[in-house]
């Protein structure tokens, strides 16, 4: 598994502490061999971008990547690490140290 930070690392937080409408790169997933095969079979793996569709504070937390959305359990958005993007888009989301790829 790719791991670029944890989340003591300044600018990494929960998905599940972003509000409606906020971008992000993940970074990791704090979780056991289950939660990361499972998300990674959702297609959430370090390094994708995604967008909080709906981040209400009760029932499912809904994401989008691409043109697919993805609905999860509010335990396992806590559990996923990512570096939000500015809304205006000045920052990379790429941490500190790091690399973004290159095609």
């Amino acid at each position: 598994m790719m791991r670029f930070g944890h989340a003591e690392q300044p600018g990494v937080a929960s998905l599940a502490s972003l509000p409606d409408g906020a971008t992000a790169q993940l970074v990791t997933v704090h979780g056991g061999v289950g939660l990361r095969s499972r998300l990674a079979a959702m297609g959430l793996h370090a390094g994708i971008e995604v967008r909080v569709v709906h981040n209400g504070g009760r029932g499912p937390f809904v994401l989008a990547t691409g043109e697919s959305r993805i609905v999860l359990g509010r335990g396992m958005a806590r559990r996923v690490m990512v570096i939000p993007i500015p809304p205006d888009g000045s920052g990379t989301g790429t941490p500190t140290g790091t690399t973004a790829p290159t095609e």
